[in-house]
């Protein structure tokens, strides 16, 4: 009698979580990148040096996270996020940061953004961090949570006063929000530097604020 044939269960590979990571720094992007693929079960699946490589490559990735700058060239990381999450709503976006600027939390967040970090986060929380978005958490580091709490502690306003701007200022201040800097919006616009920072200053009088994320929160809020 032939001894019975034994079978051997093979377990199924583990998926590896997909990241996307959206920075122009080269430096960064590189040792980001090698970080992401260290972690046990994940991969940097897909890197973009701007926010416009960003809409045309990620949606087709479809990756499980992605991280995303929010200082780069041209179109910024808030815009960025905007339109990709109208692109694909459920995509989980985490914005990666050196400045805490309680401004930019909240365009962030407002924008779609699903947690913000910054750059300084140790690689543990990192991983920590990638593995809470994906369970549906909201991962911030504790300098931007203390933005947040700092921010419900302010009065609330009633309502905001209206702001009459010319129409080469609300130019200016659109592409102002789209994370342009002086020379690119005078490049966009064919005008000259100077007379770029002359709307600006006109600009910054009439809705009474005193720098450029100010600017563009307040005109966040109005547009709302």
């Amino acid at each position: 009698m032939k001894p019975e044939a034994m079978t051997m269960t093979v377990p199924a590979p583990v998926r590896r979580l997909k990241v996307a990571l959206v920075e122009d720094k080269a430096e960064l992007r590189h040792s980001w990148s090698q970080l992401i693929d260290s972690f046990p079960d994940f991969v940097c699946a897909g890197l973009c040096v701007s926010g416009e490589e960003a809409l045309r490559i990620i949606p087709a990735l479809n990756p499980d996270v992605v991280l995303m700058d929010i200082f780069l060239p041209r179109m910024s990381g808030i815009e960025c996020t905007t339109r990709l999450k109208a692109m694909a709503p459920k995509m989980q976006i985490v914005i990666f940061t050196g400045v805490d600027d309680n401004e930019l939390v909240f365009m962030a967040l407002q924008a779609g953004a699903d947690g913000f970090l910054m750059k300084h986060t140790k690689p543990a929380d990192l991983q920590a961090a990638l593995l809470e978005v994906r369970r549906g958490g909201a991962p911030m580091t504790s300098e931007i949570a203390r933005c947040v709490v700092e921010s419900f502690r302010r009065p609330a306003r009633t309502s905001e006063p209206a702001v009459r701007l010319s129409a080469r200022e609300e130019e200016v201040l659109i592409f102002l929000s789209r994370g342009y800097s002086n020379k690119e919006i005078a490049d966009q616009l064919s005008l000259s530097v100077d007379t770029v920072g002359s709307h600006l200053k006109h600009i910054y009088e009439k809705m009474h604020v005193r720098s450029r994320a100010e600017a563009v929160a307040r005109y966040m809020t109005i547009n709302a």
